[in-house]
Formats: structure tokens, sequence, C-alpha cells
């Protein structure tokens, strides 16, 4: 069921911050007691649809939430691709991973597994990417290392980057075509079968170290600020989120008037990185900070991507095959098929935290079944238009979900429309390049917690294989130097071979998350059902029950409450029922 709201805006999102809470336990299961009873409510439940204003400004904060993951993507892919001299040409990949990531968001959101789960690049197909880039006959020439030697309209340093973008996007198609078929053929089911906690928890895990290098270098520009973005997003998000801000607002019965609004609940990580932006741009301005390069803080100013900003095109249309047609290598296909496979059960699991934290039923498996396969579809446009990398869910952004206590898929659809926005308009996207690493290496950090050790990739030495094939060699150096199969691969085993019990396993308690349907709030056909009454058109084609990614009782159980055409109005914004 949705929750009844009147259209007075702020007014009713006080109103349920007070007490109009989506209870999120389900039957049967007793909540740990250490846990505050706050933080099983919500404010917006996945089928509500909060005041236009508030999914504009959620949808904000879950772009800026997703911002430092996805342009530190393009940023770290340069250095593989001999780009780290060419700032215009990274703006370029920035619009094009921005406005693919949109572009799945929304297909994932409408058609996928049709929950508040946002779409963008992934590092699980980064680490693999950087390992074939890391190749003999792909590392740049020498060169490319010299800002004065780069000269960024030539023939030959326009061939020397597209040359390795093919070689990328053809891995990518490749790699993308094989998650579409498992995700459709309801094969990632049979998968999950094999696949428990113990299997699960060190491929996340290492997934993660590469995000946490990043981080950890991105904030050490200036420890300084970066700390403080931490700390202000912690500030906002824990020990402020109960002080409510009086806010003005207008309806017929009570006129002008002010309303409580918890806008440090609500809005914790935009509220935090703005203040850290704003700061760094007064210390820029009165040169507090250092005007040098190679200076300590000297990557927190504000003005160093000013040039960017002009030579940015107001517009720019970013499309499929703009950088040639792609190419096929054996190795990169291997590595990115282990990305593919790690980010697929990653996903997984973030669907059932989705669920969870909003409002919704645990996924049924027809519904991850198509969320798998939109999946691979993103990652098919994101191979097609060059950004170098794939899609996949962004875990970042389903914690997010828990901080704001708003699970309403209509935020994450306003959030896919301004990454499109971001992708189309070349000045926006220019401008928010201009936001400083520290800045973000600290919101990444406070969104993923403490660091993990990354000791264990000091361990590799790509010169001990010689088997005397090369291609061979290469398909083995790119999987054994990809942290998250290595992780993932021995998890595995050792979960598949080490003898115990189901449930000393954990698989008991895993597929009973997975399978368990039971919710107090929605039914799982409110959530999961294909949009704009395609679920009861389909209802005459008897035979779709038996499609794995379709709903399944098509022909009996899920009629229409309301006759086809008459939208509900809990379920419209600007004029899209979803």
């Amino acid at each position: 069921m949705t929750s009844e709201k009147e259209s007075n805006g702020l007014d009713n999102f006080a109103f349920a911050l007070e007490g109009g809470f989506c209870d999120l336990s389900e039957k049967g299961e007793d909540l740990d007691s250490s846990i505050d009873e706050d933080t099983n409510k919500l404010a917006y439940c996945v089928t509500d649809v909060p005041p236009w204003y508030l999914c504009i400004l959620l949808g904000a904060q879950h772009c800026l939430t997703a911002f430092g993951g996805i342009i530190a993507i393009p940023l770290i892919l340069s250095q593989g691709l001999c780009l780290q001299h060419d700032g215009l040409t990274q703006s370029y990949l920035i619009s094009t991973i921005f406005l693919v990531s949109g572009v799945c968001t929304l297909l994932q959101v409408t058609f996928g597994i049709r929950l508040p789960i946002l779409q963008g690049g992934t590092f699980t197909l980064l680490a693999p990417s950087m390992a074939m880039l890391s190749m003999p006959e792909f590392r740049c020439p020498a060169w490319t290392q010299n800002a004065s030697s780069v000269n960024a309209s030539s023939t030959e340093f326009t061939e020397v980057w597209q040359s390795r973008m093919r070689a990328l996007q053809g891995s990518i198609i490749v790699g993308s075509i094989f998650q579409v078929f498992v995700g459709f053929s309801g094969l990632i089911g049979l998968f999950m079968r094999f696949i428990g906690p113990l299997t699960i928890a060190p491929t996340i895990a290492l997934i993660g170290l590469s995000l946490f290098d990043s981080a950890g270098s991105s904030a050490g520009n200036h420890w300084g600020i970066s700390s403080m973005t931490t700390a202000l997003i912690i500030l906002f998000s824990q020990y402020l989120r109960h002080i409510a801000i009086p806010f003005p607002t207008y309806s017929k019965d009570k006129k002008l008037h002010t309303s409580p609004v918890y806008i440090f609940q609500i809005l914790p990580v935009l509220l935090g990185i703005t203040v850290s932006w704003l700061i760094c741009y007064i210390l820029t301005v009165y040169d507090i900070l250092p005007a040098e390069p190679g200076q300590y803080g000297y990557l927190a100013r504000t003005d160093l991507k000013g040039e960017v900003i002009s030579q940015a095109p107001w517009f720019t249309f970013p499309y499929p095959g703009q950088w040639g047609k792609p190419t096929v290598s054996l190795a990169g296909v291997v590595g990115i098929l282990a990305g593919v496979i790690s980010s697929m059960i990653e996903s997984v699991g973030d669907y059932h935290a989705c669920a969870r934290l909003s409002g919704a039923p645990p996924p049924p498996r027809h519904a991850i079944n198509r969320g798998i396969g939109i999946e691979g579809i993103g990652c098919l446009l994101a191979g097609a238009w060059g950004t170098g990398n794939g899609t996949t869910s962004y875990s970042e952004n389903v914690g997010a979900l828990g901080i704001t206590k708003v699970g309403s898929r209509v935020v994450i659809v306003a959030s896919g429309v301004f990454m499109v926005s971001m992708g189309i308009l070349g000045k926006m996207g220019a401008v928010f390049a201009t936001i400083p690493s520290p800045v973000i290496g600290g919101m990444i950090m406070v969104m993923f917690g403490v660091i993990c050790a990354a000791g264990v990739s000091n361990l590799q030495n790509p010169k001990a294989i010689a088997t005397g094939a090369v291609e061979f060699d290469q398909m083995l150096q790119v999987l054994l130097t990809t942290s998250m199969f290595v992780g993932g691969f021995f998890g595995f085993v050792l979960d598949n071979t080490v003898p115990g019990s189901k449930q000393e396993r954990g698989i008991l308690a895993w597929n009973k998350a997975h399978e368990d349907d039971s919710c107090e709030t929605l039914e799982t056909g409110e959530v999961y059902n294909l949009p704009f009454g395609l679920t009861s058109y389909l209802s005459s084609f008897s035979w779709l029950r038996y499609v794995p990614f379709c709903p399944p009782g098509l022909s009996s159980s899920l009629e229409p409450k309301q006759p086809l055409g008459t939208p509900d109005p809990g379920q419209i914004m600007i004029g899209v029922g979803l």
C-alpha cells in the first residue's frame, strides 16, 4: 500500500517525520534491541512520491553521493589511457559516463529491479581494465608522460588513447552480453544456490579495496579538508539528525506558516559537500591554499580546472562508437568477465539491502533476474558509448537510503534525470569537476567506513607467469591481478569444499532472507510488477509465466485493482506514473 499524503509539501513531510513512517519490520522477525526504533522507520517508502522539491533536493544528493565514484573512474582510467595531461578529453569521458549512468538508472528503476537503486560506473571493471592496460602492448609511450610533449589535437596522440579505449570497449561489450544472458535466462538464481556469505564477504571486501585506495589518494591531497568533509557529514547525519529547522510553507488551511523540517537527516551528504566546497572556494579566493603546483594542499584549490570549464562546450552529445570501432582482446574479455561476475554478486546483495531500507518486501527471483539483465544492458550501453567502464548498482547510495530515511524510487528517477542532464550539459559537468579531490575523498571515506588493508596486492608478481603461450599468460595475469576475482574465487572454492552444514555456512539464513517475501507494508506486486500496466496486458499470454524475468502467476493473481488508464494519484510525478 502507499501512504496517503496530502499535497501540502513540507507540512506533510514534517508530519511524516513526526510519526507517519513506513514500518520496515518483517513478520516474525525480532529486531536487534540495540538498534534505535527510528532506524526502522521511513519518511517515504519505495512507492511513495515526495513533494517535487524534495525529489529535486534528494535526487541531487544521490548524484553527489555517487559523484565521487563516477568521476573517479575516468580520472583513474585516464592514467592507463595516457590521458593524464589532457583535461578536456577527461571532461568528455566524464560527460559520457554521466549520460550512460543516468540512462541505466532510469532503465533499472522503470523496467529492471524497480527499487530506488542508482546505477553508475563500477570499480569491479576498473581493476581488470587497469590490469589489461598495464600489459606491454598497451603501455603508454614515454612522450605521453610529459605534459609539454602532449598535443591533444594531434592525430598521433588521438590514436594512442583511442586505440586503448576501443580495446576496452570490445571487452566490455562481450562481457556484458554474458551478463544479459545470465540475467534474463534466470541463471543468476542457479549461481546464487552455490554462493553464500563466505563467498560474498571477501569478494565485496576486495572490491572495496580499489575504492578505498582511490579515496585515500584523494583525501591525502589535503587531510584537513577531507577530514572536515567526513566530520561534517557525520555531524549532520548522526548528531544533528533529530534537530528540526523551521521552514516557511503555505497551505490553504493554515496560510503562510512554518513547518519543522529535519534537513540534516535528509540532506547530510549534500550539506557536507557544499560546506566543504564553499570553504575551499573561500580559501582559494584569499590565496590561503598554496598556489604553486607540487605544494601540499594545492589540489584543494577550486580554480585548478578553470581552463577546462572555458573550453568545454555548453552542450555535448555523446554517441555510440564516438571513439571508433571497438576491438576485442582475449585477455581483456576474461578479466572483464571476472569483474562482471563480481558485480552481479554484489548487485544481488545490494537489491536485498535496498529493499529492506526502502520498505519493500525482499525481491522475488523474477525481479532479480530482470535487474541483472538490465544491468547487463547497461554495461552494453556503457561499452558502446565508450566510457571505458560498465555500470552497476551503487552500494553507497543504498547506504544513503538508511541515512535519509527516504526510500522513494521517484527520487532515484530524479537522480537519473540529473545525470543525463550533466552528461549533455558540458559546462555543468565541467563545473562539478571543480570539486576539489580532498572533498571527494572525504565523502567516499564516510560512505564506506574504515579503510581496509590493501597489502595483499603487494604480493603480485606478473613476471612469474610464463607458460609459453602469450595469450594464456595475459589472461592469467589479468585474472590474478584482479583482487576481487582472487578473493571471490577462493572464497567460492572453500565455501563449497570445506565440510560443513548449510546452517554452519550461513546458507539457510541467506536463502531465508532471499526467499521470504513477507512484509507488513507493501505487497510484492506493488513494487516489482512491470510499469505502465504491462503486467496486466501480458496476463493474456499464459506462456509468459515460464519466462524467468516475468512475474509469476500473470494470468491470475496480478489483475489490476483499477481500470487501465486510470492513474493512481499517489504514483504520479510530472505526468509519469511509476
